[in-house]
């Protein structure tokens, strides 16, 4: 009897202790991402490509060949080389564009498969609709041929008009064609054999170089990861992974790492946009905000002499000024306040964005913000 009592208040207990762990409030969980999130792997990158070509089969929306010399040329030079000799002659075509194609050369792409491109007007083109480009050679920063683009030319806007109106819709002089590449050249890049590989942050810290060096020599137990600077991590390949450089990084790319980034306000006066990073921190301080309106009204009154006098008409000025101020009373931001309440403090003096970025930017002056703060 006494074992059963006392198995009854075990249960009991940990009901108890259970109930209670339920109506504790969850502790808060960072936000954590992948390494693969974070940093590049160095030397694995895209290479740009660009090239010049003529866009043909234009509806009478090509370059005007009088105004734009380069087409003329261009097109002269490419029948020439079909045995077409039009030296001399008048050309009043407008089915023809001079364009530019640009393209991104992906990372580890072979010969044979195919990439994106897009074409660009240089001239005074006015629509690229229904255009094909011929060959176009797409060479890379060294010179070298890497890839050759042809194909019909989709664009994403439109151009209408008529005698005495004009619509046009989107960039019509910009279009794209999907696979309208095929590489030709590879850019050779032993992955496998590499003894070691560097990561490359996106977004420079140390703290976060740190901790994805920890992470990785966490996962596998030994000393690879090294962090070299703010943007730069070091791995050395353990023996189990030699010649085998793509298991290695499928395993560590995975592993969860939580970034860390300097308190930091972004400021684009020009569209008045603002972006507050969430470690930004206030000192105690007091803002006040008000706006000064000045008004000027003119209202001339014009004095003329009786009929069949010698006066003449006179236009007498009358001008009225009006100040006024709409001044807000002050606002008190407490010491060490958090985003959100420094956020809601500024709102509750009924201010704009455009004012805003005046009170951060004085704020910061004063030395009350512990964050910087960028405009673009």
């Amino acid at each position: 009897m006494p074992s059963v009592v006392s198995a009854s208040v075990f249960r009991m207990a940990c009901a108890a202790v259970l109930a209670l762990a339920m109506t504790l409030p969850a502790a808060p969980v960072s936000a954590t991402s992948r390494i693969k999130d974070l940093a590049n792997i160095e030397g694995v990158r895209q290479n740009q490509l660009v090239g010049y070509g003529l866009v043909v089969g234009l509806n009478g929306t090509g370059d005007t060949l009088n105004n734009i010399p380069f087409t003329k040329q261009s097109l002269q030079a490419m029948l020439e080389r079909m045995g077409v000799n039009i030296r001399g002659a008048t050309i009043r075509t407008g089915n023809v564009a001079a364009v530019m194609v640009t393209g991104n050369l992906p990372a580890f792409g072979t010969q044979g498969t195919r990439m994106d491109v897009t074409v660009s007007s240089l001239g005074d083109a006015k629509n690229l609709q229904g255009g094909t480009l011929l060959v176009t050679p797409l060479l890379g920063a060294d010179g070298n041929v890497y890839a050759v683009a042809q194909g019909s030319v989709a664009i994403g806007g439109f151009q209408a008009e008529g005698e005495a109106a004009k619509i046009v819709r989107g960039v019509p002089t910009v279009g794209r064609i999907a696979n309208g590449a095929i590489i030709e050249r590879e850019i050779e890049f032993a992955l496998n054999r590499l003894p070691n590989v560097r990561l490359a942050l996106r977004n420079a810290d140390f703290t976060t170089a740190k901790r994805i060096a920890a992470a990785v020599n966490d996962y596998l137990g030994a000393k690879c990861a090294e962090p070299i600077d703010p943007s730069t991590v070091q791995l050395t390949i353990p023996g189990e992974f030699k010649g085998n450089v793509v298991a290695f990084l499928t395993e560590i790319e995975q592993l969860q790492v939580e970034p860390d980034q300097i308190a930091r306000i972004v400021i684009d006066e020009r569209s008045g946009i603002i972006v507050m990073g969430r470690d930004v921190r206030v000192a105690t301080v007091a803002v006040a905000q008000g706006n000064l309106t000045v008004t000027i009204s003119e209202s001339p009154q014009v004095s003329q002499p009786n009929p069949l006098s010698r006066g003449r008409t006179v236009v007498t000025p009358n001008s009225r000024v009006g100040v006024t101020e709409d001044g807000k009373k002050f606002a008190l931001v407490k010491d060490g306040v958090s985003l959100q309440q420094l956020v809601d403090g500024l709102n509750g003096l009924g201010i704009g964005p455009r004012d805003l970025i005046g009170i951060l930017q004085a704020i910061k002056a004063a030395g009350a913000i512990e964050a910087d703060i960028e405009v673009m």
